[in-house]
């Protein structure tokens, strides 16, 4: 068998024996069948991306999926550069969140359903990033969706998790009604799905119009922005962004997962792939850039004033996806893949090590009733210390450069680039502030919880501080691919990702390259400071300024009111509709009087019909009288005609 398709399939493989044998034979075992495939697929991934760094690209169809006159479709693979560092991506992180959960899980009454759907999200990520085209894109693009369905709302009986999957899931259709128009213009355009065929014949839609009420719009332009609004579902950027915060409700491994190494980072690579489209349209490109720089802002003051540990983590992962939209809408694919990779583990173990405290402080979500947690968990305060590093961006660590290219480059992209930079230097001094808020109130100070939590208080198991190890290497280690030329590094990650994504062309020289590098470091370090004056210092500060300033106070912490305006014009309106359209009028009136109306026509003949039957031979006489009578009377006027 190929061995490329076992990457994706070894996954959906364990997914079926788990979920149909979990349940009887296998299960508390159900783990190693999961734990084992995904392993499988991290080692061939890894000897596919030696393939690739040696200058191998891997494009071939494995059989015909749908063809139909002149569409054709197939299940192919396309690995290169990209896809290359995806495999590593997703199969990597994965393969540490299965590990983690045997200990997060252990006990859970659907512990084999868990490790099914585990297995199913990775196999619904590998055919997402390994596609050659775009349905195959499409189908991974909506099963991931489907599995954070599942997940996210795995405790089903709780109603904030079963509301939050639905939020989620519906949420994402909006998206991707818009992505799906996109696909559905790319085949009536150029008559095919497959990326080489696509990208070699884009050029020609150069300059095409297409009227809409009356306006003509360029049509690559249009494409572009249809095809982004499911990047903007996906990756929760604005105005779309509310189904990610509310995804904590899934078991702590799960965020990881969604946040870290599959779902949220698929509008990001899709928008890279899709690098020769968007790049021939500035209008979209503006829009991308933009959208990235204001989700990146607004998410990061939402931040600053959470309290649920899970949730500050969430809305950075919505701020540093808009750091990748940044760069991508900056013409720096490379930066923004760069960054996703580097951000898949320092993010996977900010989740993961929220939920190591979680584990030990018996569920406890809310920062203000923790404290003191250094000297109980020191591997878990170790490993996240260094993961709040890797995110403000302190120098040597993998945030940093990743974070530190998107900047430079951003700078170097005329006005827009400059508006964009100016924004992202100011959410890399919130990122660090509510990062080290964490630190301080988490695991510094008195503890601030229950005698009863304060006596449990004890370091996580070995299968779940082992991961967090593994990832706390990588929050150090990954970004050292991409030292750049003005530290005296060869920026390789940049070669490696040129052939696929291009490379910005950049005039300016070291010297200003040091002055945004400089400004960067120094937003770290002051967001840092404030942080450690706030929340070490001065613990007061915090609630004078949240009194003095509570308007602002209760706008953040109510999240700018976004939920409440869409429930307002869009969740009553629908409820309302429903309520009084649907169920009262369809339901109530034309489907009951259907299913209802039709036995009771049906009873209330019969019941007629039934007093017919008398049982008195004179009163059938009569009735067979009559109809001799009818039937010749018929006859006559018939022959008179």
């Amino acid at each position: 068998m190929d061995k490329y398709l076992l990457i994706p399939l070894l996954p959906l493989i364990a997914f079926t024996i788990n979920i149909v044998f979990g349940k009887g034979i296998i299960k508390e075992k159900a783990h190693w069948v999961s734990i084992l495939a995904v392993l499988g697929s991290f080692v061939i991934s890894a000897s596919t991306f030696t393939e690739v760094l040696n200058g191998k690209i891997i494009n071939y169809d494995v059989y015909n999926w749908i063809v139909s006159g002149n569409f054709r479709v197939t299940i192919g693979f396309l690995i290169d550069q990209l896809t290359a560092i995806m495999l590593i991506v997703v199969t990597s992180v994965s393969l540490l969140v299965h590990i983690y959960s045997v200990g997060y899980m252990h006990g859970d009454k659907g512990y084999y359903r868990f490790f099914a759907y585990l297995s199913l999200f990775t196999f619904s990520m590998l055919m997402l990033v390994m596609g050659n085209n775009l349905l195959q894109l499409y189908f991974g693009w909506e099963a991931v969706g489907l599995c954070s369905y599942f997940l996210i709302g795995f405790w089903y009986e709780k109603k904030s998790a079963a509301d939050a999957g639905k939020k989620a899931f519906i949420v994402n259709r909006f998206g991707d009604f818009g992505f799906g128009l996109g696909v559905i213009m790319i085949f009536l355009m150029l008559g095919t799905v497959h990326y080489s065929d696509i990208f070699s014949k884009v050029g020609t839609l150069t300059g095409q119009t297409i009227n809409i009420l009356g306006y003509n719009v360029d049509l690559i332009t249009l494409i572009a922005l249809l095809l982004f609004c499911g990047a903007v579902g996906k990756s929760a950027q604005i105005p779309l962004h509310v189904w990610l915060p509310d995804a904590m409700e899934g078991p702590t491994p799960v965020s990881a997962l969604i946040h870290a190494a599959t779902m949220v980072t698929a509008g990001v690579f899709m928008v890279a792939r899709f690098n020769p489209l968007f790049s021939l349209s500035e209008v979209a490109m503006n829009v991308v850039a933009l959208t990235g720089a204001i989700t990146s802002l607004f998410a990061a003051t939402i931040a600053l004033v959470q309290n649920d540990i899970k949730r500050i983590v969430a809305y950075s992962t919505v701020s540093q996806l808009g750091y990748m939209f940044l760069a991508c809408g900056v013409g720096a694919y490379g930066a923004g893949i760069f960054h996703l990779y580097t951000h898949a583990y320092f993010k996977a173990l900010l989740f993961l090590g929220a939920g190591s405290v979680m584990h030990a402080m018996a569920g406890e979500l809310d920062v203000q009733k923790m404290g003191g947690l250094k000297k109980h968990m020191p591997i878990t305060y170790i490993t996240f210390l260094i993961a709040s590093l890797s995110i403000a961006g302190i120098p040597g660590l993998a945030g940093f450069f990743s974070k530190d290219e998107i900047l430079w480059l951003a700078y170097n992209h005329g006005m827009v680039g400059k508006i964009v930079w100016a924004m992202g230097t100011v959410v890399a001094a919130l990122t660090a502030f509510y990062s080290f808020r964490i630190i301080f109130l988490a695991f510094h100070g008195k503890f601030r919880g229950t005698h009863e939590q304060e006596h449990h208080l004890h370091e996580s198991p070995k299968v779940m501080t082992i991961p967090l190890i593994i990832l706390a290497i990588g929050a150090i280690s990954a970004g050292w691919f991409g030292i750049p030329a003005a530290l005296g590094g060869s920026n390789a990650i940049a070669h490696f990702f040129e052939p696929v994504l291009g490379h910005p062309h950049v005039t300016a020289g070291h010297e200003e390259e040091f002055m945004v590098m400089g400004i960067s470091i120094a937003a770290a370090i002051g967001g840092i400071f404030i942080s450690w004056i706030f929340y070490s210092l001065k613990p007061e500060m915090p609630k004078n300024l949240a009194k003095k300033f509570k308007r602002i106070y209760i706008t953040l912490w109510n999240k700018y009111y976004v939920d409440e305006l869409y429930d307002f014009i869009i969740v009553r309106p629908m409820k309302w509709l429903a309520n009084s359209i649907l169920v009262a009028v369809t339901d109530g009136k034309i489907i009951e009087g259907i299913v209802n109306g039709v036995p009771q026509a049906i009873r209330n003949f019969s019941e007629r019909l039934r007093k017919l039957q008398t049982g008195q031979l004179q009163h059938y006489g009569l009735g067979m009288a009559l109809g001799l009578f009818v039937i010749l009377a018929l006859v006559l006027i018939a022959a008179g005609r």
